[in-house]
């Protein structure tokens, strides 16, 4: 079985994005994406997110971090919610108008009061990377390794990276970031002393 990869060309990425909001526009999907892009949850904590985590219905704006308890680790964890994840927010909520704050984000179509399945979360992610030409193995995962690779590549210390995944060891946070030889060449080639 082939290892779930991030998506390290940011073309791609904005062809994974472009998907569900031109070439077949869907704003729940495309919002599914771009909160997995920008929070570096797990798919099963996304899914479980209500418009009340994200909007204050009383002051009639979105909140400024996503505070939740992770379900494999069970750890509090508090997001800040990016310009672009507040983005793809404001035009989902304008598309749904929600009711409540107890309204899941990404609710099926059938069923209104329950969020769509991870399955259903993989098709949504696999249909948009076959879109993009992504060969290696994408799955919901690749969405949060893909967080951390482009934090990694930005210059952001594994040390934080660990402590934003809730990783016991910087082992695991270095398997996340996939590394490979490419990104080795890089730093020989660009140091030149």
């Amino acid at each position: 079985m082939s290892k779930t990869q991030p998506i390290r060309e940011t073309r791609q990425l904005t062809e994974l994005k472009e998907y569900y909001l031109t070439i077949h526009p869907n704003l729940r999907n495309y919002t599914l994406i771009t909160l997995g892009l920008n929070t570096a949850l797990r798919i099963g904590d996304i899914l479980k997110i209500t418009w009340g985590m994200v909007y204050d219905f009383e002051r009639k704006e979105f909140r400024s971090h996503l505070l939740l308890t992770e379900q494999k680790t069970h750890k509090e964890t508090m997001i800040a919610l990016n310009h672009t994840a507040l983005s793809a927010l404001d035009a989902l909520k304008k598309s749904q108008n929600p009711a409540n704050e107890n309204l899941f984000l990404f609710a099926g179509q059938k069923n209104r009061n329950a969020p769509i399945s991870r399955q259903q979360a993989y098709r949504i992610i696999k249909q948009a990377a076959d879109y993009a030409h992504l060969t290696e193995h994408i799955s919901c995962h690749s969405l949060r390794k893909t967080f951390g690779y482009h934090a990694w590549k930005n210059g952001t210390p594994p040390a934080l990276l660990m402590a934003i995944f809730n990783h016991s060891s910087y082992q695991i946070t270095k398997r996340y970031l996939c590394i490979d030889q490419e990104d080795k060449d890089d730093v020989f080639c660009q140091l030149n002393l």
